[in-house]
């Protein structure tokens, strides 16, 4: 657009002083399309801007009668119907062309929409850019209501805009407005509606549930038609502008305390524009809203989970811990802004940890650590009795011998395992025996009988070999081959070598 001076110019230079839009176009520097588009808005036709004659001249007729039967259709269509005529022009220019020709859009009349005081209120989200918190990148949003008869604004923001931000985003505004509009207008966003064909609309059913629960009604602009939500497109940029523009703060929490002293104060003092004589927060006093409900909607996000081998769960980029016990079920988890509980059978609450917006984080609870570390050091334990009374049946009489000795049963058990490893169960339990016999029971008489019995059997030292856990790989058959097999090879290559 250029300013009303400029297109009087331009036409007085046209017509009184018979510049070429060329030599206008030039000396006021601007560019000749929009030298031709001022003239053609006069009523100039086009054809006559020009000097010369253009190739495109002969399909003028057909470009016009082809635009005002289908005002909308493209220059690229219009292009390949005129070059099946015999147009030998470039497709730029022919675009300009097209532009000069195709008819204005008429321009639509709106009523300005006047509401009752406590009748309506627009609802919308607003993207403000992402949000670094520890090592994970939130997106940033803002959720705002406002009541189109005072303008009041409520402002919140929430990492996300989903379902159940969207909800607590409602139950926010309503508590803040003391009171709940009587109809509620959406876009056609996902979380209001989930289907749209024509005037058949397939409302969210929680959006259904979270209207019956505070008796208000859900309203979807029709398509293409934001100006009947105008008043939350205009306070979404008021914020932007206003209160978002270089604001600093700490974390969420920092910038939802400050948006709510700005809807509180620099908002809510600004001129109302239905009566510019009144301050939005004095228009608001006059609002009358429904009565809230005795008990907020629940906004908790709910999330059936699988807890696996190990003692956590996954929710929301993070682990959170949960007891031992809890390995291989289905838990569920429910979520607030502030914290994450762990619930089985729908009831009973297995955890509680304070909810964490970072991203890889393990969130536990030191008794669930110290637990399973208990837990883990017991089975080893009672995994090496029942292996040493299997292997030695003198072993359970000598844990008795050194418990009335006050030894340590731990000790002995990881040791007594160990040699059962290098020695084998015949040599331990005849050890075991022997310092029963000499009343020695003890680790130290243990390994001297065991020592002796390998130097009366002339045996070398054993060596202690680490075998994999898995079956699979441990109780592999290795066949031994004969090393004559390799003095074979061996002697074949001699010869070889000879004959050379």
């Amino acid at each position: 657009m250029i300013a009303a001076e400029r297109g009087a110019e331009i036409l007085r230079l046209y017509h009184a002083e018979k510049w070429k839009p060329g030599t206008i176009a030039h000396q006021l520097g601007v560019h000749h399309t929009t030298v031709r588009r001022v003239l053609a808005q006069a009523g100039q036709a086009p054809g006559l801007l020009s000097a010369r004659p253009s190739m495109a001249d002969p399909f003028i007729p057909l470009i016009r009668a082809t635009l005002e039967k289908y005002p909308t259709l493209r220059a690229s269509r219009l292009y390949a119907m005129v070059r099946e005529r015999g147009y030998g022009g470039g497709p730029d220019h022919f675009r300009h062309i097209v532009s000069l020709h195709r008819p204005a859009p008429v321009a639509e009349a709106y009523l300005r929409l006047r509401t009752l005081p406590g009748e309506q209120a627009q609802v919308d989200w607003g993207y403000f850019g992402k949000l670094k918190v520890g090592r994970a990148e939130r997106a940033l949003w803002g959720f705002v209501m406002v009541l189109s008869y005072s303008r009041h604004i409520f402002l919140r923001f929430f990492f996300g805009n989903a379902m159940a931000n969207f909800l607590r985003g409602h139950v926010g505004a309503f508590e803040s407005f003391a009171g709940v509009p009587r109809v509620l207008l959406y876009d056609n966003l996902r979380s209001a509606v989930l289907e749209r064909v024509g005037q058949a609309i397939h409302f969210n059913p929680t959006l259904l549930e979270l209207a019956a629960h505070y008796r208000f009604e859900p309203r979807p602009v029709a398509v293409a038609r934001g100006n009947e939500k105008g008043r939350v497109e205009r306070a979404i940029r008021y914020i932007r502008d206003s209160f978002f523009a270089a604001r600093e703060f700490a974390d969420l929490d920092d910038l939802n305390a400050q948006a709510t002293v700005w809807c509180g104060q620099t908002a809510a003092e600004r001129p109302c524009p239905e009566d510019r004589s009144r301050r939005v927060r004095e228009v608001f006093a006059d609002e009358r809203l429904l009565a809230l409900p005795d008990n907020p909607f629940p906004c908790e996000e709910r999330e059936q989970v699988e807890v696996k081998r190990t003692p956590y769960v996954r929710f929301d980029l993070n682990d959170y811990s949960v007891p031992h016990t809890y390995v291989r079920r289905s838990v569920e988890v429910q979520a607030t802004l502030e914290s994450v509980r762990i619930v089985v059978d729908g009831t009973q609450v297995i955890a509680t940890h304070p909810r964490s917006w970072n991203k890889g984080e393990q969130v536990e609870i030191d008794s669930h650590v110290a637990a399973l570390v208990a837990f883990k050091r017991a089975a080893r334990h009672h995994r090496g009795l029942d292996r040493l009374h299997h292997a030695c049946p003198h072993a359970a009489a000598f844990f008795a011998a050194l418990a009335e000795r006050h030894g340590n049963l731990g000790a002995a058990t990881t040791a007594l395992t160990k040699l059962l490893d290098l020695h084998g169960a015949g040599a331990l339990d005849d050890a075991l025996a022997g310092t029963l016999k000499a009343q020695a029971s003890h680790l130290a008489a243990v390994r001297q009988l065991l020592e002796q019995a390998r130097h009366a059997q002339a045996q070398p030292p054993p060596i202690a070999v680490a075998l994999p856990e898995d079956p699979r790989v441990r109780d592999i058959v290795v066949h031994p081959h004969p090393l004559t097999t390799y003095d074979q090879i061996r002697t074949e290559t001699d010869h070889g070598h000879d004959t050379e």
